[in-house]
């Protein structure tokens, strides 16, 4: 397989953020949101937090929409601060041995389900502790609410595809989501599943390229 990749798609959360879904379940709740746990989900966003990651609302109407579920005005900071309460850690190892692979030559692209809200820190100089952005590593960014489309649909992975000029038997997918990589396999797509915050870096089909 190595020989034959020539493109490399990472997910965001999960892979090259470390997830922590108990400490966002907590931030929601403390807005005032009743039945965080079942509104929340580590793999797929649903409702008005689907709509904001597909790019069907902006984050206006869903400061408004999310204040109507918990019953209270919510400022603009408490959506950025609950949302931000999914990150983790920023998988460091991972971010250096991206910058090796680009220089190897690896068309290196991010493919993400996500918000603005996340992107607000993400795509920031506060990113990686080091003044760079998320953008600062990657060729290009593929994210679902600027694509309007979302893992698992095949329709964004036909985009990173066509933007990336790459065929998918030379591509690479790494997620840690069990449909999304079910469905780029399914599109030819060579595929790897982490857990997540898992150090990837280590895994066969990383080290060998």
């Amino acid at each position: 397989m190595a020989q034959s990749i020539r493109n490399i798609a990472f997910d965001l959360g999960g892979v090259v953020i470390e997830l922590n879904m108990e400490q966002a379940i907590k931030a929601f709740e403390r807005i005032g949101m009743k039945d965080a746990r079942q509104q929340l989900d580590a793999y797929t966003q649903k409702g008005l937090f689907a709509d904001l990651e597909s790019g069907k609302i902006d984050t206006e109407t869903f400061r408004e929409g999310l204040s109507r579920i918990v019953g209270r005005e919510l400022s603009m900071e408490d959506c950025y601060e609950a949302v931000h309460a999914y990150v983790g850690r920023v998988q460091k190892q991972g971010l250096i041995r991206i910058m090796e692979l680009r220089k190897k030559g690896y068309k290196v692209c991010l493919l993400s389900n996500t918000n603005p809200l996340m992107m607000q820190w993400v795509d920031s100089n506060d990113f990686d502790g080091e003044g760079h952005p998320i953008s600062h590593y990657f060729d290009k960014l593929y994210l679902s609410y600027e694509c309007k489309a979302m893992k698992p649909s095949p329709e964004i992975f036909k985009m990173m595809l066509d933007g990336q000029e790459a065929r998918p038997e030379e591509t690479l997918f790494i997620d840690d989501s069990q449909k999304n990589v079910e469905t780029a396999a399914n599109l030819g797509i060579h595929t790897v599943c982490p857990e997540n915050g898992q150090d990837w870096t280590c895994l066969p089909e990383i080290v060998c390229l």
